[in-house]
């Protein structure tokens, strides 16, 4: 498909996709009608109406496609070359050619490793220069897991110091990261309490605290009073670009990284393309000149790499590749650095353009868990269905392309029970990438107070992100207002201080609203808000509400009207929902996470015109005395990850209520508390073969 649109016109792409959006939002405002009810005494002239405007659609794409098929005809041979040679293999990438490799920096890790460790019992700084994408934050981690620094070291913490950065934010990490503190039991402490708390935890034990990408002295200079010098041999290791910096800390440029040299980029390249393979004799001249001409910056050669080691390995495709980078070879570093992520992005299968963009919504430097992701790419339409895979199973699949490609950077040291990564990453030059490519395809905004388009487009795109990075209240209040007013929107992420209004995006798909709302008592009672607002949205698929209230106790029967919903999530209400029966129509459930939640048993099969089995469900949590009955086990045949807590009268019940539970056969994970009784539970539960992970809390376990 990219090879087909490079011959086209320069505005095809756009029209195709305004017509599939134009499509697409018709149909589902029809829906949306339907469902409240709109004008049914002329229900007659609104389908005559619809039928109409999609016919015009139909037109419009069947002259797109005429053009195209024109288009085609005259360059056929180019683009069946092109594509032969570009196809995308489908499995993963040998180890070897992946991961966090420092190849050519192997002295100065070693030198580090030594500055770390040595003699000098004085807190010392020790800053990793150079310029972005030169891999500091590679080699520090490298550092950071080294099983000699882990042991030598009483405390070991990596916080990340970001552009907008947040005093307050980065102590909190601090103290959760290293001492396992809770992060809710710390929220409501100042900047100044949260200083003393880090200060006296580390008085008195050696400790190493990595600051990556720290990009002004401001940031270093607020934080410095919070590190004790316990004359024990406490480190600091400090990435930054700025030399000046460097000197500020220290008095020295530290250790400074330069640009591999071209045996140095050739070994990377070779490493990222092969793995331990061996380059065939046929392409090492040609592969030595395209790791050239990435001028020895280690990102690009990695980007580059991985864009080579998904694609055929033919003579043809990479004379293509390095033709295109020719023309980047005179340009300053960080034009070359962005013109050789850019080629990258281009020659990307169509089916991966928009999850790699939609790295770009997150903020800099984020650390983003992969199930969110993941559920962000489902819910946003961004997958193609295979027989016999979930749509979980195929953006896994995405997601490790994408990771092969060096495109999306995994956290290694944190993964899951089942061996898969946690938590992601991505570079902040490949996050510009996917800022500047999102904003030329209007793919998504990410509004900035500094930026004279920010508040125009929250108006006109279909996917916005608003996260805390100023303190005007002036300016989040017009974003406020410019989002209130937004028909368009079909997905928002709100990260601001301050209630997100009721909105007018009555197509939207994805909401995630992170500001500390508190539903407001009404005649309607304490579900007005989930009435009013949330339950006119019924396009939604994706719900994360952040409630910092007990005030919704019950979930309403219209709640189905949510027809499309996969998933939702409430942070921060600690008190019980009590869901409405009508949650077992809700066929489209993929993962719902509450603190508590009591869910009702399924209607009879008398009760019920047809029996609506929730066969997409993936994840329940946080259910209160939950009865695994066979009734519930017809029900949720594919949930993987089950958490249940039982309390109050019912809670004897417990372990004859989960009798049914080995019946779960593909339930990979399973979590039971009691609350208070202490019982016997093991000698009547059997748990399914596909169990990976069990947790029990407050459980006599009997042995026999």
């Amino acid at each position: 498909m990219q090879d087909f649109l490079e011959v086209f016109p320069h505005d095809l792409e756009s029209r195709i996709s305004h017509a599939a959006h134009a499509a697409e939002d018709l149909i589902e405002s029809a829906i949306v009608d339907r469902i409240h009810g709109v004008s049914k005494s002329n229900s007659e002239g609104n389908d005559r109406d619809l039928f109409k405007d999609l016919e015009q659609v139909i037109k419009d794409m069947d002259i797109i496609k005429k053009e195209a098929m024109g288009i085609k005809l005259k360059n056929d041979d180019k683009l069946t070359r092109r594509y032969s040679m570009a196809q995308v293999g489908s499995s993963r990438l040998p180890s070897s050619a992946r991961g966090n490799t420092t190849v050519g920096f192997d002295d100065c890790l070693t030198e580090i490793m030594d500055k770390l460790t040595g003699q000098q019992s004085k807190r010392l700084i020790i800053p990793i220069v150079g310029m972005g994408g030169i891999g500091k934050t590679t080699l520090a981690r490298n550092v950071y897991v080294n099983p000699l620094i882990v042991e030598y070291f009483d405390i070991c913490a990596w916080v990340t110091i970001t552009q907008d950065y947040n005093v307050r934010e980065i102590l909190l990490e601090v103290l959760v990261s290293s001492f396992k503190h809770e992060r809710e039991s710390l929220s409501g402490m100042s900047e100044e309490e949260l200083g003393e708390n880090v200060y006296k935890c580390l008085c008195g034990r050696r400790y190493l605290i990595v600051m990556d990408d720290i990009w002004n002295t401001e940031a270093w200079d607020k934080l410095k009073f919070y590190f004790p010098d316990n004359n024990n041999g406490s480190r600091l290791l400090i990435t930054t670009r700025l030399s000046k910096l460097a000197f500020h800390l220290m008095g020295s440029n530290g250790f400074e990284m330069k640009l591999l040299d071209e045996d140095k980029s050739w070994i990377l390249f070779s490493q990222k393309v092969f793995g331990e393979e061996v380059c065939p004799p046929e392409l090492e001249e040609i592969g030595k000149k395209i790791a050239k001409c990435c001028k020895g910056l280690p990102l690009s050669i990695a980007v580059i790499g991985g864009l080579l080691a998904k694609s055929e390995r033919t003579r043809q495709y990479w004379e293509y590749i390095a033709k295109n980078l020719n023309p980047i070879v005179n340009l300053e570093d960080d034009a070359c650095c962005l013109k050789i992520l850019s080629l990258s992005y281009t020659d990307l299968p169509i089916h991966l353009k928009p999850c790699f963009l939609y790295m770009g919504v997150f903020p800099e430097d984020d650390e983003i868990r992969v199930s969110r992701l993941i559920k962000l790419w489902v819910a946003e339409g961004f997958l193609k269905p295979i027989s016999g895979k979930s749509l979980e199973v195929v953006a896994g699949d995405y997601f490790n392309d994408l990771i092969d490609r060096n495109l999306i950077l995994e956290h290694k040291w944190v993964r899951g029970y089942s061996g898969k990564t946690k938590f992601c990453k991505i570079h902040d030059l490949l996050r510009d990438l996917c800022l500047r490519e999102a904003r030329k395809e209007k793919f998504f905004c990410v509004p900035k107070e500094n930026s004279p388009d920010s508040l125009q487009c929250v108006n006109t795109q279909r996917r916005i992100a608003v996260h805390p990075s100023t303190s005007n209240e002036e300016y989040s209040y017009q974003l406020l207002h410019g989002l209130q007013s937004s028909s368009i929107a079909r997905s928002v992420i709100w990260d601001l201080e301050g209630h997100l209004p009721s909105l007018n995006c009555r197509l939207l798909r994805v909401l995630e609203d992170h500001s500390d709302y508190m539903p407001c008592m009404g005649p309607l009672g304490n579900d007005e808000y989930f009435i009013k607002d949330i339950l006119q949205l019924v396009n939604l698929r994706y719900l994360t509400l952040n409630v910092r209230s007990n005030l919704i106790s019950e979930f309403p029967s219209s709640m189905c009207l949510l027809w499309n919903l996969q998933t939702l999530i409430l942070i921060g209400h600690d008190e019980l929902v009590i869901a409405p029966s009508e949650i077992w129509q809700m066929s489209q459930l993929r993962h719902l996470y509450l603190w508590k939640l009591c869910l009702p048993d399924p209607p009879s099969v008398e009760e019920e015109k047809s029996v609506v089995v929730l066969r997409n469900l993936r994840t329940l949590l946080r259910i209160k005395n939950f009865k695994c009955g066979e009734d519930v086990v017809n029900r949720i045949p594919n949930i993987k990850k089950l958490r249940v807590f039982y309390e109050g009268p019912d809670e004897g019940s417990g372990r004859d209520s989960l009798i049914n539970l080995g019946r779960l056969t593909k339930l990979e994970s399973f979590s039971c508390t009691f609350d208070s009784i202490k019982m016997p539970f093991l000698q009547s539960i059997t748990f399914p073969h596909s169990l990976r992970k069990l947790t029990l809390k407050y459980i006599y376990i009997y042995i026999l």
